[in-house]
């Protein structure tokens, strides 16, 4: 948390209740509906997950997260960055992989 309070946030503790009753507490409100919609968006988008390329999943949701009201531009703009990015060797591919 230290960035979060770097950027002038500073948290406050929160002890919830467990189970339901805990989740439903409107502090938590848009932390779950974000946790849900990554979720739902990941799994509805992939066959399967795997845990080594979560990186890449949670790369890709934050791109379309961020363009969610550009949607007419997303197919456009995914066509032109494709077209001038040079080729790319797997080994480099694979550096996302082992964190280097």
């Amino acid at each position: 948390f230290k960035a979060v309070e770097k950027a002038g946030c500073h948290p406050i503790p929160f002890v919830s209740e467990g189970g339901r009753k805990g989740v439903e507490h409107p502090s938590f409100k848009w932390v779950n509906t974000m946790l849900g919609n990554v979720k739902n968006s990941i799994t509805g988008t992939f066959h399967s997950v795997s845990l080594k390329h979560v990186p890449r999943y949670l790369a890709e949701f934050e791109y379309r997260f961020n363009r969610r009201f550009q949607l007419d531009d997303m197919i456009e703009r995914l066509a032109y960055v494709g077209l001038r990015t040079p080729p790319m060797p797997y080994r480099f591919l694979r550096m996302a992989e082992i964190g280097g």
